[in-house]
């Protein structure tokens, strides 16, 4: 029989991805996706600030502070959810969502890529190990390069979320446009340069010793909180192996993980065990657990239930709180606002003059009727009967009350209406001295 006749009759088998391989795609796709994610946010208008009204922008919608409901409400779901969040998975979102966590990751594998395995940059005076071969100008060029595409385009997010796309664009197209701040050149360079430092130097150096989310994060870590769990009692199947170690871009011993460390859950080491251990047949000793660090598997499903009941029956109230105040924000949300003052301040202005103050909070054009209610047609004057807006805005109009009024307290009524049935009235006490009647 030839040899090619032997080696025909050998079975192929496929092997299936293992669950840590999956594990590790799986939070490749989250980090991806939470970038996607904060681009796609300002980019469809769900979320941005407007740094000249000072106000939320949702949905094209201004948001102010004196939406009460609707704002607080947002953020008492939004703690309650974090609170629950934090004291479940613990720092899990360093590892699986953080931006700044994904891009020193993507810099160290571009950086070991072009430079070699070993050349990793540290902050702690440890000198980079640059490979013989691959120690060419060439290289570093494209590394410095790639990272400073890569800071171009992540300085331009925050942008995003004080301006339109259309403001954003421009700005990236240098066409004029009067919206733009003059001096958001210069904090885009800033911008451009903090993010090139971080990625070309800092990196991980920051999730170690100089984040503050994380330590925020941490103050809601227990004993029950999600963490990295060791198998001693199969230690000799370890020994001498340094393998999860070497894995952690982070520099921990995931086999001796405590209630406070700098652990970030991302599961490197998890993954990086089972594979060392397939190749012997066995499973891995690394492992996520969540409840008492030392529970028995036979009682882990109900320290888990019991963990997770002891974190929710607090806050699931200000949380239930906290949706209801929204709700009723949206559904209690005005796109106009109307208010009337006492016009002492304009300079010129009569005292008996009042400002009707009246404002668009949608980017669209709009127009509102105003009346008076209570006052005979030849005692008033309005500058306008009309506001018209082309998008977000604020108008003011001048109300002249008649200095021939009788002496008194005169009540009357000032309305805002709009084409589509929105209507806002403002009640004005109008008071006239015996003196100053005419």
């Amino acid at each position: 029989m030839s040899s090619n006749n032997s080696l025909g009759g050998i079975p192929i088998v496929i092997q299936p991805a293992t669950a840590s391989t999956r594990l590790h795609w799986q939070r490749r796709a989250l980090q991806i996706a939470t970038i996607a994610i904060a681009v796609l946010v300002p980019l469809s208008g769900l979320f941005r600030i407007d740094p000249i009204a000072g106000a939320f922008v949702i949905l094209d919608r201004q948001v102010w502070w004196s939406d009460f409901f609707l704002v607080f409400g947002f953020w008492l779901v939004m703690a309650s959810s974090l609170v629950v969040l934090y004291s479940t998975v613990g720092t899990a979102f360093c590892g699986w969502s953080c931006p700044q966590n994904s891009l020193s990751e993507w810099a160290n594998y571009l950086t070991q890529k072009l430079l070699g395995k070993r050349a990793e940059v540290s902050l702690t005076g440890e000198k980079m190990k640059i490979g013989v071969n691959k120690n060419k100008w060439l290289n570093w060029f494209l590394l410095g390069l790639s990272f400073f595409a890569a800071a171009l385009f992540f300085g331009l997010i925050p942008l995003l979320y004080f301006y339109s796309p259309e403001i954003v664009w421009s700005f990236i197209t240098f066409q004029d446009n009067e919206q733009l701040a003059s001096s958001l050149h210069y904090i885009y360079f800033i911008f451009v340069l903090i993010i090139f430092i971080d990625i070309a130097f800092i990196r991980h150096f920051w999730c170690r010793f100089m984040c503050i989310y994380k330590v925020w994060q941490h103050g809601f870590k227990t004993k029950q909180t999600l963490h990295i769990d060791y198998d001693n009692t199969r230690a000799a199947s370890c020994e001498k192996c340094n393998y999860c170690v070497t894995s952690c871009f982070l520099e921990l011993d995931p086999r001796k993980t405590e209630l406070y460390d700098t652990c970030i859950n991302c599961g490197e080491c998890v993954i990086a065990c089972d594979q060392l251990q397939a190749k012997k047949g066995q499973q891995g000793l690394l492992r996520f657990k969540v409840g008492e660090r030392l529970a028995s598997k036979k009682n882990l499903f109900k320290a888990r239930l019991s963990s997770l009941s002891s974190r929710v029956h607090w806050t699931l109230p200000f949380g239930a709180i906290g949706v209801a105040m929204f709700v009723w924000g949206v559904v209690s949300y005005e796109y106009h606002h109307l208010a009337v003052y006492r016009a002492d301040t304009l300079q010129g202005a009569q005292i008996t003059d009042y400002r009707i103050a009246v404002s668009n909070k949608r980017y669209g054009a709009a127009e509102l009727a105003i009346e008076v209610e209570g006052l005979p047609d030849n005692q008033y004057r309005l500058s306008s009967e009309t506001a018209r807006f082309e998008g977000v805005g604020r108008l003011d109009l001048v109300l002249e009350i008649s200095q021939t009024m009788p002496a008194g307290l005169h009540s009357f009524l000032v309305h805002a209406r709009a084409p589509d049935g929105w209507k806002q009235s403002f009640r004005v006490q109008h008071f006239v001295s015996k003196s100053t009647a005419g």
